[in-house]
């Protein structure tokens, strides 16, 4: 099988020695080529000149920023996608069953090509304004966090979660404003009806998959959202990758309300809808707008502010390579 690894070296996990362990675990048995990433947008472009040239299978080794590059590079071809986990988090990796050591990793995905018609299957992404994405889009708090973390990168890589959780705090308190909504969000039927500012139309409204009042929303394409160490944080088990997507809105900034819903989704079982919480399962369309720009992440990477994300779910958008 051809191969090409696509490194991230600037990436928490990856080093000389383990990306050399992988290449040589790779190369037992397949044709493989290892290329390095040096800036954003990079790992695409790599990942598309490989689809071109009908390579079989494109390794991302990197985290998750780099994983969602690679996906994008590859989807809509019949080049595979393959992930090994090299960053600090390691969401999607870890969501389909992979160690987050990437020798152990490798070793996983090495035993899965011995039965590519097996283990090679195809998986639904999300997409938001053209972006695809693997497991989640963040649009507000979530994203401020996101951007407050960019903001220390050369610190990610040592300070991992500590500074995700110190990034929260201090967004909360003075980096984003607790006391008034930021935008409305919109699935399927309640798409352009009351309270849209996008003016469309649609032939019937349904009252009970709109909010107008967010604070801020996790658009899931897998479940857990993310992972506190080794604990998952599950937000809404109705996630998968063969199934649409979800969106979960906090409809309040309240420390005591956030808290509360974190925790229970901590234990498992995902959060339970409140007057705090709106949960949309099974959104095929979504979208989340409003006269000001709000901030968004996509797989953990801050894109900016927008006044309107368009979202879609996308079956059987790449072929994935699991482990065995």
């Amino acid at each position: 099988m051809r191969i090409l690894l696509v490194v991230n070296s600037f990436a928490s996990s990856v080093t000389a020695r383990n990306t050399v362990i992988v290449h040589r675990a790779l190369s037992r048995c397949h044709d493989v080529q290892i290329v390095e990433t040096n800036r954003r947008g990079h790992a695409t472009r790599f990942a598309q000149d490989a689809a071109h040239r009908e390579v079989d299978l494109v390794i991302s080794f990197g985290g998750d920023g780099t994983l969602n590059e690679v996906a994008s590079g590859v989807a809509g071809s019949q080049t595979s996608l393959g992930v090994l986990p090299g960053g600090s988090t390691n969401v999607f990796a870890r969501t389909i069953g992979l160690p987050n050591d990437p020798i152990a990793a490798v070793n996983m995905l090495v035993s899965g090509l011995e039965d590519p018609q097996a283990n090679i299957r195809p998986i639904g992404l999300g997409r938001v304004n053209g972006r695809f994405f693997c497991f989640h889009t963040g649009v507000g708090y979530d994203a401020a966090v996101v951007r407050n973390v960019e903001t220390r990168a050369s610190l990610k890589r040592w300070a991992g979660h500590p500074l995700f959780i110190y990034a929260a705090i201090q967004t909360w308190l003075n980096k984003y404003d607790r006391h008034h909504p930021h935008f409305t969000v919109a699935a399927d039927a309640a798409i352009g009806g009351p309270g849209s500012i996008s003016g469309s139309e649609i032939n019937t409204y349904d009252p009970q998959r709109f909010v107008d009042d967010g604070y801020f929303t996790v658009v899931l394409n897998t479940n857990p959202y993310s992972f506190l160490g080794n604990r998952a944080l599950d937000l809404s088990p109705a996630a998968g990758l063969d199934k649409p997507l979800v969106a979960v809105t906090f409809r309040t900034m309240s420390a005591i309300a956030i808290i509360r819903t974190l925790a229970g989704a901590l234990k498992g079982g995902g959060v339970t809808p409140s007057e705090h919480v709106a949960c949309f399962n099974d959104v095929h369309e979504l979208v989340i707008e409003n006269a000001t720009p709000f901030p968004y992440q996509v797989d953990g990477d801050y894109l900016g502010e927008s006044t309107r994300l368009h979202f879609r779910h996308v079956p059987e958008a790449v072929r994935l390579l699991f482990p065995a």
